[in-house]
């Protein structure tokens, strides 16, 4: 488990007791209220590992585009319409 996550979850677990604290007591209105929308990501500092990974996927090289031929696409457009014809046949049928 990593570092922010624990961090979450006791910030989680926090903000339930003080919830709990504040129904208890009777002072709903210092209850902090939940924000709507999505969580803001937590950025701590990162760990070893992460920043290891992080330097290895910067230093490898970019992958190349592949791109078709045109005889590989001639290939494939021929195929299909072989296939759309064999459709057309046994929906004919």
């Amino acid at each position: 488990m990593a570092i922010s996550d624990i961090l979450a979850s006791i910030d989680h677990d926090i903000a339930q007791l003080q919830q709990a604290r504040a129904l208890l007591t009777g002072n709903a209105a210092l209850a902090p209220k939940k924000a709507a929308g999505r969580p803001r990501k937590v950025t701590s500092v990162p760990e070893k590992a992460a920043t290891d990974a992080l330097a290895a996927a910067k230093s490898s090289k970019k992958k190349k585009k592949r791109n078709l031929s045109p005889e590989g696409r001639k290939r494939i457009a021929e195929a299909v319409k072989k296939r759309w014809a064999a459709q057309k046949a046994a929906a004919a049928k």
